[in-house]
């Protein structure tokens, strides 16, 4: 009896013993699987104003911790936890030697097109994206005012010189029929001339991965972003407005690791704007234009994300993004020191950077307009064209300020380096101008943690005056002129006149700017 109870027992533990090895061979398909369905997980969509656009789930990925901080991405590190995290999808892991050669092009050729030299974090092949999700999604954004632009993510190529994105197997219904869209990557879409100087770009979708797509040569494991250096983007304010303030919006949460890809490729932009651009992407930016790859992405953007003249609106981005963060990036990217306006200290003198200008809107009594600021008690910097040029040290002169003046224009945007609770004054021309002057740069002041002042000139300070008899609708209706079209405003109020100020008058806003400088007003 003993013996028999001895091999029940036993039977009862084999057969326990036997249900959990079942139950473990069972389980273990479902854990792979459980892993492959994790690592291949199609990225969430997210809702930003009008638009379905891709990003990671993951919010840890965003710099940072407080949107306002220096953004300062640590490259070698990045460079390192990206090869650490993709070397299974790498073929033939990159040598020490390349890595280091590669290094040294990029900082060599700076920020500039990269048709050849590549760094560690891609490889080069002659098939298809490696480990790709079968599906693809895709969506657009064709209603905004600004700006068109489309997300993607999955299996996506872009084909430089035909200027043509293929998002293989796309599955998602927002966009048209017939399987194309295409997009100027510049975000003034409203203004059709300046479009047309924007290179258009393809976007290509549910292509199959045979004949319909191109073959992948050169493929990434981070996000690209591509944009154009076209358009107005030659001075400043347009550089920052049209193209590095929404290169921020679109690309910032990459935290650096993005491939910005530039259609309409200005080698000299790059160079101009080279530090702004090091800490949106710590690659080299690639010409499109002359691109002969076939570039592979997990994802990618179209267009850039924009909201407004010199400014962001945060209710649109829908990540939290301010013009103080803006600022904290290009305080960071040109090692700018002050990051606070201090009340004059005992025998020292505030600085007040006055922005030049030579071709119109110019001050015919410049001089005397310095001489008038010295007197009040500033320690002035006379910023003509030729000290405005050299942008990286002109924004240390900026930074060194507490004050920046100057007539309405594209100046006025070095703004973006005064340190916190600086002053903008700006001096409006005649013409009905307060409206213009006042959008484009006394709104954008306040977010950017500025103080704004304005100086409207009279009709007693314009060389309109020479130039037309008093009963001229230019002084008596001046609107009517703005009723004619941009051209005929531009043409009258920006490109015709100069100013010669009312020193007198002026001398008095310069009092008020000095007497808000003393620590009992601070």
């Amino acid at each position: 009896m003993k013996k028999a109870g001895r091999n029940e027992s036993g039977k009862k533990a084999m057969s326990r013993g036997g249900g959990a090895a079942v139950a473990c061979l069972l389980l273990l398909p479902l854990l792979v699987l459980a892993v492959l369905k994790t690592d291949f997980m199609p990225q969430q969509l997210i809702h930003v104003g009008e638009a379905s656009i891709a990003q990671d789930g993951d919010e840890s990925s965003v710099p940072g911790g407080v949107e306002g901080a220096i953004w300062q991405p640590r490259q070698q590190q990045l460079v390192a936890k990206s090869k650490a995290a993709h070397d299974p999808v790498v073929e033939a892991p990159t040598s020490p030697n390349v890595v280091r050669a590669n290094r040294d092009h990029k900082i060599k050729k700076g920020f500039l097109a990269m048709n050849g030299g590549m760094d560690g974090a891609l490889i080069k092949s002659d098939g298809d994206v490696v480990a790709a999700p079968t599906r693809s999604k895709l969506s657009c954004n064709l209603s905004s005012y600004r700006t068109n632009m489309c997300a993607m993510q999955g299996d996506v190529r872009v084909h430089g010189k035909a200027a043509t994105v293929y998002v293989v197997s796309a599955s998602d219904d927002n966009r048209p029929d017939n399987g194309t869209i295409t997009i100027r990557p510049y975000p003034r879409k409203w203004e059709t001339p300046t479009m047309q100087l924007v290179r258009e770009v393809t976007i290509r979708w549910r292509a199959p991965p045979g004949p319909g797509a191109p073959r992948c040569t050169v493929t990434y494991d981070v996000p690209a972003v591509v944009f154009s250096t076209g358009g107005y983007g030659v001075n400043i304010f347009h550089a920052i407005t049209d193209i590095i303030i929404p290169l921020y919006n679109t690309a910032r949460e990459y935290d650096g690791r993005v491939r910005l890809i530039a259609t309409n490729y200005d080698r000299k932009w790059i160079a101009k704007y080279r530090h702004a651009l090091s800490l949106i992407s710590i690659y080299p930016i690639i010409d499109l234009d002359a691109d002969n790859e076939v570039r592979c992405f997990p994802s990618a953007h179209v267009g850039t994300e924009s909201h407004k003249e010199l400014g962001i609106d945060s209710a649109l981005s829908g990540k939290g993004y301010t013009m103080m963060g803006f600022r904290g990036l290009i305080r960071s990217a040109y090692s700018l020191k002050r990051e606070w306006v201090t009340p004059i200290n005992h025998g020292s003198k505030p600085r007040l950077v006055m922005v030049l200008r030579r071709n119109s809107r110019a001050l015919t009594n410049e001089a005397q307009v310095v001489a008038a600021a010295a007197e009040v008690g500033f320690e002035v910097v006379a910023a003509g064209p030729e000290v405005v040029r050299d942008l990286g040290k002109f924004a240390e002169t900026v930074n060194s300020c507490d004050v920046l003046v100057g007539v309405h224009g594209a100046g006025l945007t070095n703004m973006v380096f005064l340190p916190r609770n600086g002053t903008v004054l700006q001096i409006v021309p005649w013409g009905e101008m307060k409206w213009p002057a006042w959008t484009s740069y006394g709104e954008p002041v306040a977010p950017m943690g500025l103080r704004y002042a304005e100086y409207e000139v009279t009709a007693e300070e314009t060389t309109l005056k020479d130039v037309y008899p008093r009963n001229h609708t230019v002084f008596t209706d001046p609107v009517s002129i703005h009723k004619q079209g941009f051209n005929m405003l531009w043409e009258t109020f920006l490109n015709g006149q100069n100013l010669t100020l009312d020193v007198h008058r002026f001398t008095g806003v310069l009092q008020h700017i000095y007497q808000s400088l003393l620590p009992s007003h601070n």
